[in-house]
């Protein structure tokens, strides 16, 4: 019982390497992950900067209807 514990643990440690070590040297589906990875890392600059040219204008509109509020009264 404990020699096929030993046998399942070991095949799956070599599964284990061997996978990382195909998936290393494999280039087809590595292409697919670095596109992946460009384009969330696009989209976050780019949410990123359009909240900050929301951000200021949003604030300069604020300061300006809160300074015309005054004024109503």
């Amino acid at each position: 019982m404990l020699q096929k514990v030993s046998d399942a643990s070991l095949k799956a440690y070599i599964a284990f390497k061997g996978f990382f070590r195909s998936f290393g040297k494999d280039e087809r589906g590595l292409s697919g992950v670095v596109v992946a990875v460009l384009l969330i890392l696009v989209a976050v600059l780019a949410v990123l900067l359009i909240w900050g040219f929301l951000g200021t204008f949003l604030r300069d509109m604020w300061l300006n209807l809160t300074s015309q509020a005054e004024g109503i009264q």
